[in-house]
């Protein structure tokens, strides 16, 4: 069986400073760029079947310096819509709303091209992806890789792996780093988590 390939962007503004990046289409940052051609060597070895990005451009942009060809856009591995806490730190949330913590408490009510989503809402789009996918892997063509973002990345592992998608959780996922999930004894299973270039 082939493996899954996850990616996650390279640095930016955004991610650098803690801010809830969702819908808001920020540019990857200089060091972002290079951090997303390291890549490069990580995913030497793999022969794709398949390449998914999400529609934001510094998922585009680093799926491009990473030397990915073929990608194809896929709607739904755009970020978690983060509502009314788009372009916010934690830190600020915490002003207002001490101890809160996304994996539980959610996020406050945005305008209504981007109200908000739950990690139930975020996790049923982690499942189509997966029904998308999980027939080309087991068909054994190739491995899929899916260039997207941290948080709705974290929701897929855990989905992937048949936990809940707020265990999503448990799963950090720095910038420009590859993840890879294969199986053992038929069952999905981490291959390696949250690997950087050096």
């Amino acid at each position: 069986m082939s493996e899954l390939l996850l990616i996650r962007h390279g640095e930016t503004e955004w991610s650098r400073d803690g801010r809830h990046t969702g819908f808001t289409d920020v540019a990857l940052t200089g060091r972002g760029e290079r951090q997303a051609e390291a890549l490069r060597p990580l995913l030497a070895g793999s022969t794709p079947g398949k390449v998914l990005v999400s529609p934001m451009k510094r998922a585009l942009r680093t799926a491009e310096l990473a030397g990915l060809e073929g990608a194809e856009v896929d709607p739904d591995l755009h970020e978690w819509d983060y509502g009314g806490y788009e372009g916010v730190t934690t830190e600020e949330i915490h002003r207002t709303r001490p101890g809160w913590y996304l994996w539980d408490d959610g996020v406050a009510p945005g305008p209504p091209e981007h109200p908000g989503e739950t990690p139930g809402q975020v996790g049923a789009r982690a499942d189509r992806v997966l029904a998308r996918v999980v027939p080309l892997l087991e068909a054994g063509g190739g491995d899929v890789v899916l260039v997207a973002h941290g948080h709705f990345l974290r929701v897929l592992t855990a989905r992937r792996l048949g936990l809940p998608p707020a265990a999503g959780a448990l799963f950090r996922l720095d910038t420009a780093t590859v993840s890879r999930i294969g199986t053992e004894h038929g069952r999905p299973a981490l291959v390696a988590w949250n690997v950087r270039s050096a």
